[in-house]
């Protein structure tokens, strides 16, 4: 057997169609009554269709340089917006502004992209920002947080018209339209991440700057002004720039707008109902927990009665559950969440040699009704508003084996494949340029070539996508588990062994074990299997076996059960 010894009590392995060698097992639930078959249970985390994705996550200015004539670098004059770099020690630099990335960098490395085993893209914002860096705020040094003094909108956040494109993405006959079709012809979804909440940096410049604490229309018509004056200063009954705004801040300088204006929701529903229709498959909003989640209600609520269904996951960068929870549920926000509290517990884990697997139980909250639906979740383990997980290439490794065998939605932030960045915050290196070399390279790297592996996996199979997690052990180094996906006719189990320790271990499975004709989910060699299944795990390794039929064992079906009772759809 490759990638490890399987060992196969009670029937031989050679017998394949034999579930239990020919005796009934005393833990077969029954399938018929009265001579009629029983009618088919459903079991299933979620049937959210975008549970099946995987997300690659670029900063699209930092990723790929595809079209230098899109740089614009003579833009800003005397607060210049390409190329400002912050020095830090040792040689190592950040930067603040502009560096190329574009929508044909990401075209151009779509093939590998999708050959990584990712189905979406999330890009940062795509819509128009300021044309200068801004001169107010707090100055930036190495590490600096909150602080926004000679920083560019390169990152996207800072939009001042959130219905036009910004210069620096697109290309000659390269849209965000024909973005998305080329994106969609690669068999890669686009999420893009948008703001609905904020504007740009408003106020604390030594003379006002164009396009800083203003928004326009789709018309170009001017309708918020905050006029470089603090919130507090603000006359929104009085003056009709000021109504789309709060008399309050929001986060460092940015323009607070007013979630209970009726036309400021007017206003972002029609701007990224633009933007779907050119496109986009789902959003990552930005900073929800900034805002009341009646407000994501609303705005929700208007985007789905126009677009069904569309996938929507918010910002609350905030590690206590029932705080983030909140935005999730129906009468809350009614939006699904990227897992801060989950991703804490995977970064503490897989940064550190010696930590147990039993510290992330907790934070799966599979039986608490706390979230709507924790499957739905979209999982991580950094991005770019924190310092990158500091890990070593094991420590990525393992991580990913997780990520992609357990609930959620996974994400990955651009350049972990190779440990990029490692342990870097922003203003420290987190956002750095990757470049075409490094993805040209990144191939080599233990942490690709092993993510590629799983990821893939993850790629083929229904269950590991949207089935229930059926734990058995998460203790030490080393996590068993099933996910299990039986629902309109389509049944795969998911046995996940993981090891994330320095050395091979031998793991025996009884509990919840279905006897019968299972499969190596990597190499398709078959296995039948009786009362338990034995089988080595390869130091930061995993093992993943495949049952393609309904379960029957009656301890495992009221388990499942009980499951299913705290799965919201």
């Amino acid at each position: 057997m490759s990638n490890g010894l399987l060992r196969l009590s009670s029937c031989s392995a050679v017998l394949l169609a034999l579930a239990s060698c020919g005796m009934p097992s005393k833990h077969d639930d029954k399938v018929a009554v009265a001579g009629k078959p029983a009618a088919a249970e459903e079991f299933h985390g979620t049937t959210e269709p975008f549970a099946a994705e995987s997300i690659y996550f670029v900063v699209t200015d930092r990723f790929v340089n595809g079209d230098t004539s899109n740089d614009h670098r003579d833009q800003g004059g005397a607060h210049r917006t390409f190329d400002v770099p912050i020095a830090g020690p040792d040689g190592d630099t950040d930067n603040i502004g502009y560096l190329g990335g574009d929508f044909k960098g990401v075209i151009d490395n779509a093939d590998y992209i999708k050959a990584l085993g990712f189905s979406a893209v999330w890009i940062t914002p795509i819509t128009d920002n300021p044309d200068e860096a801004f001169t107010g705020g707090d100055p930036i040094h190495w590490k600096s947080g909150l602080a926004d003094r000679g920083k560019t909108g390169y990152h996207g956040y800072w939009s001042s018209n959130f219905y036009a494109l910004d210069e620096h993405l697109p290309s000659p006959g390269l849209d965000f339209a024909g973005f998305t079709q080329r994106m969609h012809g690669k068999g890669l979804k686009v999420v893009l991440d948008i703001v609905a909440n904020h504007g740009s940096p408003a106020w604390t410049m030594p003379v006002k700057q164009e396009k800083f604490g203003q928004i326009f229309d789709g018309d170009g018509k001017l309708v918020a002004d905050q006029q470089n004056l603090p919130p507090e200063k603000l006359d929104p009954q009085h003056n009709p720039l000021h109504a789309f705004y709060k008399n309050k801040p929001i986060l460092a300088q940015l323009s607070n707008v007013d979630d209970a204006n009726p036309a400021v929701l007017d206003y972002f529903v029609g701007a990224y109902e633009h933007w779907i229709d050119k496109g986009a498959d789902a959003f990552r909003i930005d900073a929800v927990g900034l805002t009341p989640v009646d407000y994501w209600k609303r705005f929700g609520d208007r985007i789905r009665a126009q677009h069904p269904g569309f996938f929507m996951f918010g910002e609350n960068f905030e590690y206590d559950a029932a705080k983030v929870a909140a935005y999730t549920r129906r009468d809350g926000g009614n939006i699904s969440v990227l897992d801060f509290p989950l991703r804490k517990q995977i970064a503490e884990l897989f940064e550190q040699t010696h930590g147990d697997y039993a510290t992330l139980l907790p934070a799966l909250h599979l039986e608490d009704d706390l979230y709507r639906n924790p499957y739905e979740l979209v999982t991580f383990y950094d991005n770019h508003d924190m310092a990158r997980m500091n890990a070593s290439d094991n420590g990525f490794i393992d991580a990913h084996n997780w990520l992609f065998t357990a609930r959620g939605i996974p994400v990955v932030y651009y350049g972990s494949e190779t440990g990029f960045m490692r342990g870097r915050q922003e203003h420290a290196g987190n956002r750095n340029y990757f470049g075409q070399a490094r993805v040209d390279a990144a191939p080599h790297s233990p942490i690709h070539k092993n993510l590629q592996r799983i990821a893939n996996l993850r790629q083929k199979s229904i269950a590991l996508q949207k089935g229930l997690q059926l734990n058995v052990q998460l203790q030490g180094d080393t996590a068993i588990f099933f996910r299990v996906y039986e629902d309109a006719g389509q049944q795969q189990t998911a046995l996940v062994l993981l090891n994330k320790g320095d050395a091979e271990q031998t793991l025996t499975v009884r509990d919840y074990l279905e006897r019968g004709a299972w499969r190596d989910a990597f190499s398709s060699e078959p296995a039948a299997v009786g009362d338990s299944l034995t089988t080595q795990v390869p130091a930061h390794g995993v093992r993943v076996f495949f049952f393609d039929g309904p379960l029957t064992r009656a301890d495992t079906k009221a388990r499942l059960r009980q499951l299913m009772a705290h799965s919201r759809d």
